[in-house]
């Protein structure tokens, strides 16, 4: 097993026991309305498709459907959810971003059903999401960048641009995986340099804290699953 199928599969397993324990939706399937019908039912069964289909990955010859059944989970909660407030506002970045998230998670659930260049597809357009959205809200963005680094709203546009760059370097097929492996790294460098240090400072932390460092590590660890399908004799990673 590669690391980024071992990682991503923890991930989910771990997300789904929170889900099955809070009774609510974890950080890769928020945000949800506070007014949705079914609205518990519905976060027990996404806490039971994280937890089966994480562990089914781990295992060999269940690891390719348990990839389907992820897949179909996550394009299912595209169309219901993010696609519908896509349709419902559609320049507003914050309905883009959301479904850019989760398409981020569906494109390494592609990879893992053996279908990489779809699951290729949906991450770098996820990714030209993400520099727009860093450039829709540089300054909300720059306010994030640790205190030590130096001029935060070029570090901010900064990371915008590399995003953007990322996704259409993987669209084109141009050093795509190089590009990844970058973005993935960007995403993991914004886990440890922004959120964890957030979350570990001393005082108290709200919710939107903790789903956002566990959502920036699920997105890390999707990025390690599309980097580590280039070059690689099987799909499934």
């Amino acid at each position: 097993m590669k690391p980024g199928r071992i990682l991503f599969a923890a991930t989910l397993i771990a997300l789904g026991l929170q889900g099955l324990i809070l009774g609510d939706f974890t950080a890769i399937w928020s945000p949800v309305p506070k007014d949705l019908p079914l609205r518990a039912p519905l976060a027990y069964l996404c806490a039971i498709v994280s937890l089966a289909g994480g562990a089914g990955l781990l295992v060999e010859r269940l690891s390719l459907n348990a990839g389907r059944v992820l897949l179909a989970a996550f394009l299912l909660w595209i169309l219901a959810f993010r696609g519908s407030v896509i349709v419902g506002a559609p320049f507003t970045i914050d309905s883009w971003e959301n479904c850019a998230e989760t398409a981020v998670i569906a494109a390494a659930a592609w990879i893992l059903a053996d279908w990489p260049a779809v699951g290729r597809i949906f991450y770098g357009l996820a990714m030209i999401v993400f520099g727009i959205a860093h450039f829709a809200y540089l300054k909300e963005t720059a306010s994030l960048v640790p205190g030590w680094l130096p001029l935060p709203t070029a570090w901010a546009g900064l990371t915008g641009a590399t995003y953007i760059a990322a996704g259409l370097a993987i669209l084109s097929g141009i050093q795509a995986r190089l590009a990844a492996a970058l973005s993935t790294l960007q995403m993991g460098l914004f886990t440890a340099l922004v959120w964890l240090p957030i979350i570990t400072a001393d005082g108290p932390h709200t919710s939107f804290q903790w789903s956002e460092t566990v959502l920036s590590w699920a997105l890390t660890v999707a990025g390690l699953v599309v980097t580590t399908s280039y070059g690689a004799t099987a799909a499934r990673q």
